[in-house]
């Protein structure tokens, strides 16, 4: 396809979703919660509140549960040693490359024998 065959289908596209959204936005739903969202966002520039403040004086319960969710407890630190080469591995999760590489050699269980600390 050419680049000018492409523009045009796009162009095309384009307008079919212009027409689509026209249609929506004469719907009597759409134009009742825009004049909502749009009264809101006054009164929140009115007020110079943040949208994290408006949830959270209207579902303190939601703002507590998202401030837990993001502290988060820290992974405890796992150290493993190689008793072949003695090489030692630290890490908070499964992903490290060098503990990946132990897993696919020696096999999971057997490297998770190797555990020597938890901190």
């Amino acid at each position: 396809m050419s680049i000018l065959a492409r523009y045009f289908q796009l162009e095309n596209e384009a307008q079919e979703l212009r027409r689509k959204m026209q249609t929506l936005e004469d719907t009597p739903e759409f134009k009742r919660e825009k004049e909502f969202i749009d009264k809101l966002r006054r009164l929140m520039d009115e007020y110079n509140k943040t949208n994290g403040e408006v949830i959270s004086a209207l579902a303190p319960e939601s703002s507590i549960e998202n401030t837990e969710r993001k502290r988060r407890r820290k992974r405890k630190l796992k150290v493993y040693r190689n008793p072949e080469t003695g090489e030692v591995v630290e890490t908070r999760g499964g992903n490290q490359k060098t503990l990946k590489a132990w897993k696919e050699q020696y096999g999971a269980e057997t490297v998770d024998s190797w555990l020597i600390e938890e901190k």
